[in-house]
């Protein structure tokens, strides 16, 4: 078996699955790797309805269909594994998964994304699963007719809780300011919703439950005023924590753990470039992690191209 491969494309979201479709057209030998499931953030949506030249289309929809164009271009996809080797300078690349296979390359675009960001307070590991949930998509049918709890005031937990109208009796959206980061029109939408209700300038101190979440306990952050609600289920939406840890000592990151890169979407790394989610930016779309992907590729490409050349003229 080959394990050499032009570029590696750790990660397999929006911005990855971009790199490997550009590059594997562009006769780059190209490999993804992905730890879980090969679509990243996008299986998680609903509905993605603002992606230029499709009207609406559902995350895990759009995720295969990257998947398989990629694929048809001749890139090569490994998911569901684990890495456990980095090496990441000097001129060849390493790779380690599952403690076994090491792969290599010339150069790397992380493309790691990142992963629900947790509220921290007591009852929620406990109840991750039993009421808790992270994915509209994923678990809205769980609560049909049930009442339930969308913790968010950006555009996700707005867009999402409108979705889980479709299933919910009841929608109360707990959001800690007095004023949605939302765009216009999703906070519209949610307003209009007659199973809507907003508990404004609160935040949820404690889950509670028994076999499964029953109750939250809220504190009102104006008034310092506690009080409890009996709930069926809670879906956070509060933003992603960029999955740059195995990364750490290696490239540089910012206080937030996202990989600083350049215009050219370089990494302090000679030959690693990073991409999507994972890196230092203000808005986290798929539209902007296809954008990210594509740079990504075509800085590689241009950086594996020279490198070949000069190992040729020596």
């Amino acid at each position: 078996m080959n394990n050499h491969y032009d570029i590696i494309v750790i990660g397999g979201g929006a911005a990855g699955l971009t790199a490997g479709i550009y590059l594997s057209r562009a006769k780059v030998s190209t490999l993804i790797l992905n730890e879980g499931a090969v679509g990243g953030q996008m299986v998680l949506t609903h509905e993605i309805a603002n992606y230029p030249g499709i009207e609406n289309i559902s995350g895990y929809e759009l995720a295969r269909n990257m998947k398989t164009q990629a694929q048809k271009f001749g890139c090569v996809i490994k998911s569901n594994i684990k890495i456990t080797g980095l090496k990441l300078n000097g001129e060849l690349k390493e790779i380690t998964i599952n403690n076994k296979d090491t792969f290599t390359s010339h150069a790397v675009i992380v493309a790691t994304g990142g992963k629900p960001r947790a509220v921290g307070v007591p009852g929620e590991e406990i109840f991750k699963g039993k009421g808790i949930s992270y994915c509209a998509t994923c678990d809205g049918d769980f609560f049909t007719d049930k009442e339930i709890i969308v913790v968010g005031g950006g555009n996700s937990a707005l867009e999402e809780a409108v979705s889980l109208t479709k299933y919910a009796s009841k929608v109360t959206i707990v959001h800690q300011f007095d004023h949605f980061q939302a765009l216009e029109h999703y906070v519209a939408e949610a307003k209009s919703n007659p199973k809507i209700n907003f508990v404004m300038e609160s935040k949820i101190i404690e889950f509670m439950g028994d076999e499964s979440l029953r109750k939250v306990r809220i504190e009102n952050r104006a008034t310092n005023e506690i009080s409890e609600m009996n709930v069926n289920g809670v879906f956070i939406f509060i933003g992603y924590v960029p999955n740059t840890a195995k990364f750490e000592g290696m490239i540089d990151l910012n206080e937030y753990k996202e990989i600083i890169v350049d215009k050219n979407l370089a990494t302090n790394i000679p030959g690693v470039y990073a991409a999507g989610d994972s890196i230092v930016k203000r808005y986290r779309q798929v539209t902007t992690a296809v954008a990210d992907g594509t740079i990504a590729a075509l800085s590689a490409s241009e950086y594996v191209n020279n490198l070949k050349k000069e190992l040729v003229t020596v």
